[in-house]
């Protein structure tokens, strides 16, 4: 959804000033400069002479002055690495156009014009895949965020919106279907074996927006009637010669369907088109594109079957399914005004997708989840060297800015609002937001005054979670006297890179206090901290209270406060809010590692800490109220990344050491609590049931803490349960656990696994990951090998991301003494820069968090960004990333 670019102008916007030459240094765009573009382009009319290595693309733009904007003698169209072959304006050919590095400037005297450029381009020289690009013999677009300007010359900025009709031609054998925005009007067969197909989108779109797919392609085909009486005839399309890709689209369309429904009930939003189309590509830099009426989708969220896909999978396509369903109101037909406001739509939609996700499934365990992902990327995001806003004030490369931030913290701050509003009133307030701004181009700032009008509600001061970068830090303490209980609360917005100093923000906390010899509470409360400093009375506490506060993770801060063992064992035990509980489990295990890691703990107080949390995760396992998917959360350990947000310099080392060694203790100490856990999860039935699936996720969670306690033991029940499996879920899970041991299984069961799999990518793709994420020792050495295997290419983002990106999670390897793991992904970097700057860059981060790692691995991880920044014809994307990550 971005793009490596050629800048234009010092703000993004390409009437405001005049491009300079490049310079060494991309150029910064600032939000404060915005301006509306001079033109209106109402109407776009596109034809396309389609050829996999030549294709000839006329488009015919209506334009008429912006009557809201001073006066232009011309109009500056954005182009990337094109040249124009023809330019007509008002019918008639001229010459007197200019280029302004890759833009084209056409000169313009009247009020409306008709102009018409012709332009060629090659898709299989296209390895960015932004723009149009060849995939495996068929032609796919990706124009979000400046790809539209790879195909032709146009006004590429989120503001300007026009209606679209797309005429395209082509050899049938080879483009036998011919897709695009909107709803087919028009197709025939021409000369020479080629055929056409016309189609027109009435609703008015940024150019981002825009989707062209022709290929070999088979369709599994439905439809769905909108409750306004609509009927929608649906596809899900894949290859052609793909090998039983069609047979895996059947979860994704019932997810399709569900989600349509979901967004009538919840939101009122009803789909607007005749058809809704989703194409599955294997060659994608990200995970979905909300294209209106034409989804192109990566394979990895649309295909799924039991025996190639994993439950975590299921929850990922009907997710993700959901979320470019939902982007047609949050995002499609309200858009965003420039791309500062991309958490506009990104924001609010992941929001819409999880709660969607949370009325399909287990409410408390997606709940989980999402807030896992935020600490695990977000967290660090907000405290390291690319810290930034939700709405952020520059940029180099907007494509940098498809962060964590703008999405997950995005959806959070949305959260905050709904929970404080309520579900009815934050309803009301989204009802009025969608019929203030439908069909325009919208910022933030509209939205939260919809929320505000809508909802009744002051969100002056709430405004500056929009503002602020950084996770706020509330320090929470509670006090006891005859029958009061008094909370104090104080917060925090620490510094992060441009902004210093911070102002409070409105934290708003659900808290419950617990009688600790009944177990119970009074009831919960809504508080919100506004202040810097606010403290809170309650009355009718004979003994001091055990507090459980921002219970649903009901804000996205980080809590501070110290809580003894004994009252941390009670919140794991008894805390009726299964957030509240599973952050319980959490506190007593990252406070002791904290601890340990940091070399502060006495061994009275390591084997008090231990007993503790043998305590807990004995209760979970025994606790016949717990269903078993939150049982399985309840003993997830805390991440590594996690972990080492909660010390001011972390040592990657004494981390992963001691999170192994207490793994290792529970697995022994709980070994045959573990095993019987194991067998009752191994009788259980199969399916997609919430039984089923909780079931599984106990067995990999035994053989995880087997594998650390009693190896040899879970060695034995992970190649029995490899060999029994019917299904991704449990054979996954199992050789997830033989690829960290040392073992002959671990050989086996590898080669098994892939000659099993073979010629089944996104499978392939896992095979890759679970070597290079495993726990075994010599795991730098496999990624080594691994990377010169037959199936690995630099070419595909999936196949990098599941080599690599899973070796940034192996903390032995990655954060190897020798700085070889930084080498590695630093090499990686260069080589892949040329060919796909968007997915390069997004290797960065995990080099960028040397401030906050002990020395001597901090100036290893340095030196390898100051390599990277050495390198010459740096995209713009990774130049950015190095530079603000080297501060």
């Amino acid at each position: 959804m971005d793009v490596a670019r050629t800048p234009s102008t010092p703000d993004g916007n390409p009437e405001m000033a005049d491009a300079a030459p490049e310079p060494k240094e991309p150029l910064l765009i600032r939000r404060e400069d915005y301006a509306p573009f001079p033109w209106l382009v109402p109407e776009v009319s596109l034809e396309f002479d389609l050829g996999l290595d030549k294709t000839r693309v006329r488009s015919a733009l209506t334009v008429q002055r912006n009557a809201k904007v001073a006066a232009a003698a011309s109009i500056r169209l954005n182009g990337d690495g094109l040249t124009p072959l023809e330019v007509v304006v008002d019918g008639q050919a001229i010459n007197s156009w200019s280029r302004d590095g890759d833009d084209l400037i056409v000169p313009l005297t009247g009020e409306t014009h008709a102009i018409e450029i012709v332009t060629e381009i090659d898709p299989s020289a296209n390895t960015q895949l932004m723009g149009l690009y060849a995939s495996n013999g068929m032609l796919c677009t990706q124009c979000e965020a400046e790809g539209f300007r790879r195909i032709t010359y146009f006004a590429d900025r989120p503001d300007v919106l026009s209606t679209y009709r797309v005429r395209m031609s082509g050899p049938k054998d080879v483009f036998p279907v011919l897709l695009c925005n909107g709803n087919l009007e028009a197709e025939g067969d021409g000369a020479d074996g080629t055929h056409w197909a016309e189609w027109h989108d009435p609703w008015p779109k940024p150019c981002y927006l825009f989707a062209l797919v022709a290929g070999d392609l088979v369709a599994n085909r439905d439809s769905f009637t909108t409750r306004g009486g609509r009927q929608v005839e649906l596809g899900i399309w894949v290859r052609a010669d793909s090998d039983g890709d069609l047979e895996r689209t059947g979860h994704a369309m019932d997810s399709l369907k569900r989600s349509m429904k979901w967004d009538e009930d919840t939101f009122g939003r009803e789909y607007d088109l005749d058809t809704f189309n989703i194409v599955a590509v294997s060659d994608f830099n990200m995970g979905a594109m909300e294209n209106k009426g034409l989804n192109v989708f990566n394979t990895k969220y649309v295909l799924a079957d039991t025996e190639t896909a994993t439950d975590g999978d299921y929850d990922a396509v009907e997710g993700v399914i959901g979320h470019e369903y939902f982007h047609n109101w949050s995002g499609n037909r309200v858009t965003c005004r420039d791309w500062f406001q991309l958490s506009l739509k990104e924001g609010f939609t992941v929001l819409r997708d999880q709660l969607f996700s949370q009325d399909m499934g287990s409410a408390p365990v997606k709940r989980i989840e999402d807030v896992r992902v935020l600490r695990a990327v977000q967290f660090p995001e907000d405290s390291g060297p690319l810290a930034h806003p939700i709405r952020p004030d520059s940029f180099r490369e907007i494509s940098n800015f498809y962060t964590s931030t703008v999405y997950n913290k995005g959806a959070e701050v949305i959260r905050m609002m709904r929970t404080m509003a309520g579900p009815e009133r934050f309803r009301a307030g989204c009802d009025l937001y969608f019929e203030r701004h439908d069909g325009q181009a919208a910022t933030c700032e509209d939205f939260i005054a919809a929320i505000e009008d809508g909802a009744g509600l002051d969100l002056g001061q709430f405004r500056l979670w929009y503002q602020q970068a950084g996770t706020p830090k509330v320090t929470v303490r509670v006090e006891h006297a005859g029958d009061t209980a008094t909370l104090h609360l104080a917060q925090e917005v620490p510094a992060t890179p441009g902004q210093p100093d911070k102002k409070p923000v409105p934290i708003p906390l659900k808290l419950a206090l617990f009688d600790r010899e009944t177990g119970k509470h009074h009831g919960e409360q809504l508080v919100t901290l506004e202040h810097a400093q606010a403290s809170l009375s309650f009355l009718g506490f004979t003994t001091a209270p055990v507090l459980s506060i921002n219970r649903g993770f009901s804000a996205p801060v980080a809590i501070e406060r110290e809580v003894p063992l004994d009252d941390l064992v009670f919140l794991a035990a008894h805390d009726d809010d299964p957030f509240a509980r599973y952050e319980a489990m959490q506190d007593l295990i990252v406070g002791h590692l904290r601890d340990a890691a940091g070399g502060s703990l006495e061994e009275a107080e390591r084997s008090a800490g231990r007993e503790a949390i043998r305590t807990a995760f004995a209760k979970v396992i025994a606790d016949s109220t717990l269903d078993d998917l939150m049982r399985g959360e309840l003993m997830i350990l805390p991440g590594q990344a996690y972990l080492a947000e909660q010390m001011l310099v972390a040592d990657p080392a004494a981390i992963h050491r001691e999170r192994e060694a207490l793994k290792g203790w529970l697995g022994a100490s709980l070994e045959s609590e573990l095993a019987a856990m194991h067998a009752r999860a191994s009788a259980a039935g199969s399916g997609q049931g919430a039984a089923a699936k909780g079931a599984r996720k106990l067995k990999s969670q035994a053989l995880v803490f087997l594998a650390a306690g009693a190896p040899d033991k879970a060695s034995a029940m992970a190649a029995a349960q490899y060999e029994a499996a019917d299904n991704m879920t449990d054979r996954q899970g199992a050789l997830m656990v033989l690829a960290g041991l040392q073992t002959p299984e671990r050989t086996h069961k590898l080669l098994d696994f892939y000659n099993r799999y073979r010629g089944n990518d996104l499978v392939i793709d896992k095979w890759f990951a679970i070597q290079a994420q495993s726990l075994h020792s010599n795991v730098l050495k496999h990624v080594k090998a691994l990377s010169e295997h037959p199936d690995f290419t630099l070419r595909n983002p999936n196949r990098v991301r599941s080599l690599y990106m899973a070796f940034t999670g192996a903390p032995h390897g990655f954060h190897a003494e020798s700085g070889e793991g930084y080498r590695m992904i630093a090499d990686l970097i260069l080589a892949l820069d040329p060919i796909n700057p968007q997915t390069a860059a997004r290797f960065v981060p995990p080099l960028g968090r040397w401030r906050r790692t002990e020395p001597i691995r901090a100036a290893l991880m340095r030196a390898e960004l100051e390599r990277i920044a050495a390198a010459p014809k740096l995209s713009r994307d990774t130049y950015e990333q190095v530079t603000r990550s080297l501060g």
